[in-house]
């Protein structure tokens, strides 16, 4: 069976769909079978990350490995039983079809609480959770006490992930493999930093979750989209020589699959 990788939280721009790109295509570059599937159903930020590259490789005849983007397949729903909801099945045919073939499948969820997305939770053997170096967004995971900062509860998406959990555990599943990805980091020592690190850190312990660096703030980030490009294609590109900046976010790039411990996976890019 497909390893199936679920990128998601409730919060949009933490850099959900940047992650699902670098690491779908950083499999595919190591040789490989990726799908994809985006189920943000209207704004397909991960969809159209995928529609970019195949456009720009089409410009450029060139040949860029990736991940082969999927859609939920429409699903007549008088032909479904009573009570069977019509996303669950649109979501198990694309997964079934999908792991015909793929050894990985990278799922891209919306940045708000749908049903399809609660139930690729459910799916996931390994959940990335980009999380921006702020405590807005440590306020998706936990309530803290503003005062001594003490967690005082999971929030609502960590009560997801916990029912994900329990569903997997009644399936008879090997557990969700939660990693909390921190995005956006600053590069220098700040504070907050020291202090988000600390709070995660006694967190994680109590949610069960790992903590792992993502990516620190770059414009190249911003500048690769509209092409659909990744880090690991510049040389494919024409950039012969990278900068320090590039050559950073590749070795982040490097860590981050280093620290997810996929299967059959080593680093080699």
């Amino acid at each position: 069976m497909a390893h199936i990788i679920v990128v998601g939280n409730e919060k949009g721009g933490s850099g959900k769909s940047t992650t699902s790109m670098h690491v779908a295509t950083a499999l595919a570059r190591m040789g490989h079978e990726v799908g994809g599937l985006d189920l943000d159903v209207r704004q397909q930020s991960f969809g159209r990350y995928l529609e970019n590259r195949r456009a720009y490789a089409a410009r450029h005849g060139l040949d860029l490995p990736g991940p082969s983007l999927h859609e939920l397949p429409d699903v007549d729903a008088a032909s479904l039983p009573p009570g069977e909801n019509i996303w669950d099945r649109r979501l198990s045919i694309a997964v079934a079809e999908l792991e015909r073939s793929a050894d990985f499948i990278v799922i891209d969820c919306p940045g708000s609480y749908t049903r399809l997305s609660q139930v690729a939770h459910s799916l996931a053997d390994t959940l990335i959770s980009p999380l921006n170096d702020s405590f807005i967004d440590f306020d998706l995971l936990a309530r803290t006490d503003p005062e001594t900062n003490r967690v005082l509860g999971p929030s609502v998406y960590a009560e997801m992930v916990w029912q994900a959990r329990q569903l997997r555990a009644q399936a008879g599943l090997r557990p969700i493999d939660w990693v909390v990805l921190r995005n956006r980091l600053g590069a220098q020592a700040m504070h907050n930093k020291a202090k988000m690190a600390g709070a995660l850190e006694d967190l994680s312990k109590r949610i069960g979750f790992r903590v792992v660096p993502g990516f620190s703030e770059r414009v190249i980030f911003r500048e690769l989209f509209p092409n659909g490009l990744t880090l690991l294609d510049l040389r494919d590109v024409g950039v012969e020589r990278l900068n320090i900046s590039n050559l950073a976010a590749r070795q982040e790039l490097r860590d981050l699959i280093s620290a997810l411990r996929l299967p059959e996976v080593s680093v080699a890019f």
